[in-house]
């Protein structure tokens, strides 16, 4: 039967699937089988080893590879074995939790409240204690709390280093406190009420440890401090944990999980067997060596030598779009040849990028070029909440009687306008037989109606602010229009208030300044025809029913994803590497394990995209080709040199560089674009001395702390532009700035 079970595995997934007793770390390479090695594992302790079932336990991250992992054992071993513990941290901590609620606080019929549930209760927490909670929003002070139960600290042991830490501390308890008398867990809680249980009860501790032979565990480097405190509990003391994982493809720190747990299991268990797989079975020697380049340079993290079987394969195509429309129309347009000239279908086609916003001008490329698309990890761009906000305040301005925008937008940002006066409003029109700008333009002037005292002010001035913004419309300036709708409902700081983390405000910030890039761009379309356009994006999100269709995605998205094609756009310093790393070393290195893991789901071709230029704030800026292109060796690519240096230097100055593509709109798609210098320059230009660098942080004494966009000398001074973390983009003379360059 071990010769069964053995069959078609490579040595060193033997020497995993039948390691001895004790600690075993399983460093799994990208494609290298470690579903299969896992699986296996667990047939051969209960077949050849003798283990029951319910004396193992194995645990993944997500529902799906739970229900994959524990058919796949089924079929190994010919049936089901009951008892087999398969699942994810959460529904096994909430199972056990359940069967030991007489040891906790809880009654065995706790609710799990998801984040909504749990902004409820912090809205009651903050209003019992009256506290702002558009000062403080319910999300951030759910994330921060968030973050002290992943790293196992109780209420009692907060402390606060600034006066928002204060509010938290404030907050938490009595949070935690409303919790336990609703007979609620959130799912933080489901993990460290376990691992409280489990520390501080020696009764229901030991009687698990003797339960539980055999502790494995799925994508180890997703662990965080208390999911790696609950296997190091429950696996002892014979410490038979058995956990599979890749340093490298750690690329989830904004949830909490920390890679580097990996290197502390080496250190907590100085004996344990090592196992590398290292033998591919996904991609091309190409596509690996590319991806081993760049993940190279990081540090802290073991070696892996990846090979194939596949020798050779395509090389990386490299190629420099104009602009972020070029860059769409290009990968569509090479989407298109790959199914019509080589075979592929859509659905084998992957194309990822680094933030949400990248996607919109992806989608609008895709709907022209009428290639079928599905979004994956995210919601399509037209569809989210900040760019349905702005869309359907233009709306309404279009058509002031859309019923629909109004229900929307009319208290958004809050105006004092609840539910009830929404509700009396609409009747009152429907009684006298009037619209909704009919009705707004009769509270304007002071005509008798139900609404009364702030919300009739307010409805007043939601009127006067239609009316100012639909005599825009007269000069047909879109982008006018989209400043003073931003301008006068404060959305920015709106922003804030609806964001749970400061990573979720920039992705929304970034998402409106991509709506306005689009604005810009069709400023002189009539804004029906604009919001038409915008629509028929937003329908072709249902193609994402479609089973063949291209998919678009984070890099985020993409773990535990493969395909034949990849297309990573965006390769651009301050993309991808994002600007919030260039002072954050740990940061960098994350960045670089994210397109390692987006090279790595590639089976055939890979398709790597930069643009010269890019909308950014409103403004059309150079673009810095990524520092990890540069690590490509060029013999592993086509189109665009990687010997990327001077290019960088040339491309950070507009001024002093102009772009040549390698031929018309229909050049072919590998075609090499170029930097080309001004006539006369005798090549490559010396880069002006500059104070300031694009990327560096600095501080302004009025503006606050900033990322440096572009900077170019003017005369004698320096001109600086900065993208202020609270007031935006500033131009500034470096004379009169007096910019503090922030270090580390």
């Amino acid at each position: 039967m071990v010769t069964a079970l053995l069959e078609g595995l490579n040595p060193r997934q033997r020497e995993a699937v039948t390691a001895g007793d004790g600690p075993v770390l399983v460093l799994a390479g990208p494609g290298s089988g470690k579903t299969r090695v896992l699986t296996h594992r667990i047939a051969y302790l209960i077949q050849d080893c003798g283990v029951r079932p319910y004396e193992l336990m194995a645990v993944t991250f997500t529902n799906k590879a739970a229900t994959e992992m524990r058919l796949r054992v089924e079929a190994l071993l010919g049936g089901i074995r009951d008892g087999l513990e398969i699942g994810t941290f959460h529904s096994i901590c909430a199972r056990m939790l359940r069967r030991e609620a007489d040891f906790t606080p809880y009654r065995p019929d706790f609710a799990i409240y998801d984040t909504d549930d749990q902004h409820s209760v912090i809205k009651m927490a903050l209003n019992e204690m009256d506290i702002d909670p558009k000062r403080y929003s319910p999300g951030r002070v759910l994330h921060k709390i968030s973050a002290y139960k992943n790293e196992l600290i109780p209420p009692e042991d907060v402390r606060a280093d600034d006066y928002f830490g204060e509010i938290v501390a404030r907050i938490y308890p009595r949070y935690q406190q409303m919790m336990v008398t609703n007979n609620a867990m959130d799912f933080d809680d489901l993990l460290m009420q376990t691992v409280i249980l489990m520390r501080d009860n020696a009764e229901v501790r030991e009687r698990w440890q003797r339960r539980l032979a055999h502790i494995l565990v799925d994508e180890f480097q997703d662990t965080n401090t208390a999911q790696y405190k609950l296997v190091q509990i429950l696996s002892l003391p014979q410490n038979n944990v058995f956990v599979v994982g890749d340093e490298d493809q750690g690329i989830y720190a904004f949830r909490g999980a920390d890679y580097r747990n990996v290197l502390q299991f080496r250190r907590d268990y100085p004996n344990a067997r090592v196992i590398l797989l290292e033998q591919n079975y996904r991609s091309t020697q190409i596509v690996l060596d590319a991806a081993r380049a760049v993940i190279d340079k990081n540090q802290h993290r073991t070696p892996k030598a990846l090979f194939t079987e596949r020798e050779g394969g395509p090389r990386v195509t490299i190629y420099e779009a104009y602009s972020e429309a070029d860059e769409g129309e290009y990968v569509a347009r090479r989407v298109n040849d790959l199914v019509r000239r080589e075979n592929y279908e859509y659905r084998d086609i992957a194309i990822m990028y680094r933030t949400n916003a990248q996607s919109r001008a992806l989608e609008d490329a895709m709907v022209k070029a009428n290639v079928p698309y599905t979004l994956v990890g995210g919601v399509g761009f037209y569809k989210r909440r900040e760019v349905r906000d702005l869309l359907a305040y233009m709306r309404l301005v279009g058509n002031p009687n859309d019923t629909v925008s109004f229900d929307r937008v009319i208290n958004v940002p809050g105006r004092g306008i609840g539910k009830k006066s929404q509700e009396t409003f609409q009747e009152w029109i429907v009684q006298r037989g009037d619209t909704i700008y009919g009705g707004l333009q009769a509270i304007r002037h002071g005509e008798p109606s139900p609404i009364v005292g702030r919300a009739a002010k307010s409805f007043a001035d939601f009127g006067l602010m239609l009316d100012e913004w639909r005599a825009l419309l007269e000069g047909n300036d879109l982008l006018g229009l989209f400043d003073e709708i931003m301008a006068r409902t404060g959305y920015n700081l709106y922003i804030h208030e609806i964001s749970d983390t400061p990573e979720q405000v920039s992705d929304r910030l970034e998402n409106l300044a991509e709506l306005r890039n689009f604005i810009t761009q069709n400023r002189e379309v009539p804004l029906l025809d604009f919001l038409a356009e915008t629509a028929l994006v937003a329908d072709v999100d249902t193609l994402k029913d479609d089973k063949n269709a291209a998919t678009l995605l984070t890099l985020h998205a993409a773990k535990g994803l493969e395909f034949p094609v990849v297309f990573i756009g965006g390769l651009e310093e301050g993309l991808l590497p994002h600007s919030r790393s260039f002072d954050d070393p740990d940061g960098m290195a994350e960045e670089r394990r994210l397109f390692y893991v987006g090279l790595t789901r590639a089976k055939d071709q890979v398709y790597l995209t930069y643009a010269f230029r890019r909308m950014l704030y409103g403004d059309s800026m150079p673009g810095i080709p990524s520092r990890f292109l540069g690590d490509i060796p060029e013999e592993l690519t086509e189109g665009v040199s990687t010997t990327l240096g001077s290019m960088r230097d040339r491309q950070a100055y507009q001024r002093q560089t102009s772009w040549e593509s390698s031929g018309t709109r229909d050049r072919q798609p590998t075609g090499r674009g170029k930097i080309i210098p001004f006539p006369g320059s005798g090549g490559a230009p010396e880069k002006p001395r500059t104070k300031y660098k694009t990327g560096m942080r600095v501080y302004h004494q009025r503006f606050g702390a900033g990322i440096v966009i572009e900077s170019a000398l003017m005369g004698q001074d320096e001109e600086v532009t900065v993208a202020f973390e609270m007031v935006g983009i500033k131009r500034l003379a470096s004379s009169f700035a007096n910019l503090v360059i922030m270090k580390g």
